[in-house]
């Protein structure tokens, strides 16, 4: 039996390095990337609509913070880039200048994650059926403790990172789809009264 690829984690824990990531054309080279492979920075503007240069630009700055590498050199000039890790994490950094950080980086996140999931509302009335049933939208409230969402989120995250491993060496095909999870676990805020707003 065929074992599965080992998912590559990178913690980012320079404030400067969050910001470097939070940049939408970034953001856009780097899942590039991870879903497609190497790449040069002429291939990216065909795929991106930017211009060769700037995508040169942002693998460069990327690769200053070690998110990105020189892949193996092609025939000729080429000069192809890949990330060096399936999977970017941070936290909450304790300086003020690392919480801006990541806040920044989380928003511009936010930004493209809605951009997408509202790009697939638009186009579902062209997809079939069954994959448009398959898709889901979960909300689910309950109380924790703070210990408990902190297992939860381990919990979730291993789920996440298991199909990731499993299916990493899978190509896209007639019957496969890339899929992306989404979500996010936070407090509900809470009135002068303590209840639940």
């Amino acid at each position: 039996m065929k074992n599965s690829k080992q998912i590559k984690t990178l913690e980012l824990t320079d404030p400067r390095s969050l910001r470097a990531l939070a940049h939408p054309l970034r953001l856009e080279l780097m899942a590039l990337l991870r879903t497609r492979g190497p790449l040069t920075a002429t291939e990216a503007a065909e795929l991106t609509e930017e211009s060769a240069g700037s995508c040169s630009f942002h693998f460069r700055q990327l690769a200053k913070w070690g998110l990105v590498e020189e892949a193996v050199h092609g025939p000729g000039r080429k000069r192809p880039w890949r990330a060096t890790a399936d999977v970017t994490t941070w936290s909450t950094l304790a300086t003020p200048d690392g919480q801006n950080a990541a806040e920044q980086l989380d928003r511009v996140l936010a930004e493209r994650y809605f951009a997408g999931l509202l790009q697939w509302y638009g186009r579902k009335t062209s997809e079939s059926a069954e994959w448009v049933a398959a898709s889901t939208t979960t909300d689910v409230q309950f109380s924790l403790t703070l210990e408990e969402l902190v297992r939860l989120n381990q919990d979730m995250r291993a789920i996440l990172i298991r199909w990731a491993e499993k299916t990493a060496d899978r190509p896209a095909g007639d019957d496969t789809r890339l899929v992306q999870f989404v979500g996010w676990t936070y407090p509900l805020g809470v009135s002068s009264q303590g209840k639940h707003q």
